[in-house]
């Protein structure tokens, strides 16, 4: 799942996503308090525009340099976002700087050392929140899913299990997904939110 990939997959339609933030985003974040937010895997914009709406000074990464094309396009010439085009497993985000790292449905194959997922983890400043969210996937992929097999990618409670003592768990659970777009297999999230205290 390269930059190639990517490309190919958002040029296949004027238009990948709905363009409205995702469900969990909005219920987790609403009621913080602004600060740096970093949207991992942005894509075409929903959840960066709508963290910068609410106040937050917002960095949004996506490896496909069409994705932010479209979703700067979307912002506007004034959002104040920073969109960056950068790989993760290449080139980690900077240590201790947001406040809020987002990784929603954000695909990260599995690695022997985990040091994909250790460099977003180190990304949370003292005091601030991580917010995971994935598909629950039970069993076989779901009727219909044409992607690869979510099983291959981490999911929230391996990502829990990583977390030290630095950490403290908030939120970490199977619930119904918020707002699923019609033609979307999938109803429920496992969504983990936790603190860096230290």
């Amino acid at each position: 799942m390269d930059q190639e990939f990517w490309d190919r997959l958002y040029n296949e339609s004027e238009r990948r996503w709905s363009g409205r933030p995702n469900g969990a985003l909005r219920v987790e974040v609403e009621d913080m308090t602004p600060g740096k937010a970093l949207d991992l895997g942005c894509g075409e914009g929903g959840d960066a525009i709508w963290l910068a709406s609410k106040g937050w000074k917002v960095t949004a990464v996506d490896i496909s340099p069409v994705a932010l094309a479209r979703a700067a396009e979307a912002a506007g010439p004034d959002s104040g976002i920073d969109w960056q085009q950068a790989d993760p497993r290449v080139s980690p985000p900077p240590s201790r700087s947001f406040d809020l790292v987002s990784a929603q449905y954000f695909p990260v194959l599995h690695e022997e050392d985990h040091a994909t997922i250790r460099g977003l983890l180190d990304a949370v400043a003292p005091g601030g929140t991580l917010l995971v969210v994935s598909h629950l996937i039970e069993g076989t992929p779901p009727e219909g899913w044409s992607g690869p097999d979510p099983r291959e990618f981490y999911q929230p409670p391996e990502i829990a299990e990583l977390l030290g003592d630095d950490w403290v768990i908030e939120s970490h659970g199977n619930r119904a997904r918020v707002d699923t777009p019609h033609d979307n297999p999938h109803h429920a999230d496992i969504v983990l939110r936790a603190r860096r205290v230290r």
